[in-house]
């Protein structure tokens, strides 16, 4: 049954991770009933979806994130009016008497988009000083607009379009994290799966060992073998039940891994509920190199680059204008004595740098950060294509590989129980059967290890096409 779930929910298994194929053997069987008595079973679907909750990278890149909102709010804010209240109180005294003096003077200014700045301030100031009281009170608006330096919309628009650039590379870096986290689980989790696999596969090649050590027993009773050759025998068995207790520790190293990327107790007792699986995919390498350039977080944050690139040597050239505008106002103040004074002004404000190289530096660098990110542009788009490539050609090697094995081990079985039943008959050696045991234990870790490398490629290959999030059906919430 297939679910959808939202970040913090469980997850849709992807097609490229379906489950379950290698044949689970009477002892694989046996091993995970008894450990689902003690132990917590756990899907992958589980595993990512605890991962989402817990994982530590995660849950800082969230918090990452609230300041990174904050920051493009407080941007977006640039064309809003903002006020300023000061006031000031002074208690003190002269040669004369003794005075106190307070002070209020609000002030409000805003910004367009042309760069036209207004400024509104009112201010009021009382002087109490004996019995003697004094006050003045008065109010101005002041108009500047800029004719070169600062001019435009373009020019003052520039910093919220860096701002919302910084929100999608921000957003990209959040999805490029989640990806890399649930690519990093996916690989831990099938390290547990092939230890546990390799358990199994380490217990039912000790109950074949023992097995032949009590045929060897019976033909030496039956006179049927000397008694020097059982050693052999004996020698193998032993190093199978050390084999045995090596996979064992496995198990438990590889369940450690994965419970510190799901943030869990390094005591809590899981195990991957899991059986492997692997079916065949055919990607077209076109096709996915257009997906990738279309949804590869780190290509698309070298885009945001290039186009933050741009708008920096905009602005490194606008400084470098002279900083000629209009300015108008008008003014009005009242005393104690009621009289009022009033004033309007109209001109024009002009600056000209000379003999400071600061700006022109910052231009030339602006157009050399312009330069150098076209070529970080064009390595990260030539270097994704050869990582696309090489991920579908080594997915397609992968599974070729697992075929192999699979036959390989399928032929080492038959030719394991031929040899049994020669043995029996007294048609074989105990050297042989030892040797096809062998044949059979190597056979069976290929096939395997090259499904665990398949699988493997088949997560990489998806954080490679930036799909991993789509795969899995997970809505970011953010």
């Amino acid at each position: 049954m297939i679910k959808k779930y939202f970040l913090y929910g469980s997850l849709s298994l992807f097609f490229l991770f379906p489950q379950t194929e290698l044949s689970a053997s009477e002892q694989d069987y046996n091993l995970r009933r008894e450990a689902s008595e003690e132990a917590i079973g756990l899907s992958l679907s589980d595993a990512i979806s605890l991962g989402l909750r817990n994982n530590y990278a995660i849950r800082s890149v969230y918090l990452d994130r609230i300041a990174q909102k904050f920051d493009l709010r407080v941007a977006e804010d640039r064309f809003t009016p903002k006020l300023q209240l000061s006031g000031r109180y002074i208690a003190g005294k002269n040669q004369d008497e003794n005075f106190r003096k307070t002070n209020l003077s609000p002030n409000a200014t805003l910004l367009t988009p042309l760069g036209t700045r207004f400024t509104l301030s009112w201010t009021r100031e009382n002087t109490r000083a004996g019995v003697n009281n004094f006050h003045n009170d008065g109010a101005s608006i002041t108009v500047v607009q800029p004719l070169l330096r600062g001019a435009g919309t373009d020019v003052n628009n520039a910093p919220i379009l860096l701002a919302k650039l910084q929100e999608q590379t921000n957003r990209l870096n959040l999805k490029a994290t989640i990806s890399d986290s649930i690519t990093q689980i996916i690989f831990a989790y099938h390290a547990l799966l092939r230890a546990q696999e390799q358990q199994s596969l380490s217990v039912a090649s000790l109950k074949r060992m023992r097995k032949l050590v009590g045929i060897n027993k019976e033909l030496i009773d039956a006179g049927r073998m000397a008694q020097t050759d059982i050693i052999q025998t004996q020698a193998d068995l032993a190093m199978q039940e050390l084999s045995a207790k090596e996979a064992e520790n496995n198990v438990h190293s590889t369940r450690l891994a994965l419970l510190k990327l799901l943030a869990l107790n390094h005591k809590t007792p899981i195990y991957a509920t899991d059986t492997l699986k692997g079916t065949q995919i055919s990607l077209h390498i076109e096709q996915s190199i257009a997906r990738a350039q279309a949804q590869q977080p780190d290509y698309l944050i070298q885009l945001l680059s290039a186009k933050t690139a741009d708008i920096q040597l905009l602005q490194a050239r606008n400084n470098r204008l002279w900083d000629l505008s209009l300015v108008g106002g008008a003014s009005q103040d009242r005393s104690t004595s009621e009289t009022r004074n009033w004033e309007n002004f109209v001109g024009i404000k002009l600056d000209i740098p000379i003999g400071d190289m600061t700006q022109k530096q910052a231009e030339v660098q602006a157009k050399v950060n312009v330069q150098k990110q076209a070529l970080r542009l064009e390595e990260e788009k030539a270097h994704l294509e050869q990582k696309v490539i090489n991920a579908i050609r080594d997915t397609e090697s992968r599974w070729q590989e697992y075929q192999l094995a699979i036959k390989a081990s399928s032929l080492s079985q038959k030719k394991l129980n031929i040899e049994q039943e020669k043995l029996q008959a007294g048609r074989s050696s105990n050297f042989q059967v030892l040797s096809f045991e062998t044949d059979l234990r190597n056979a069976e870790n290929a096939r395997l290890n090259t499904l665990i490398h398949y699988l493997n490629a088949q997560a990489e290959l998806d954080q490679i096409l930036g799909t991993t999030l789509e795969s899995w059906e997970i809505t970011l919430n953010d």
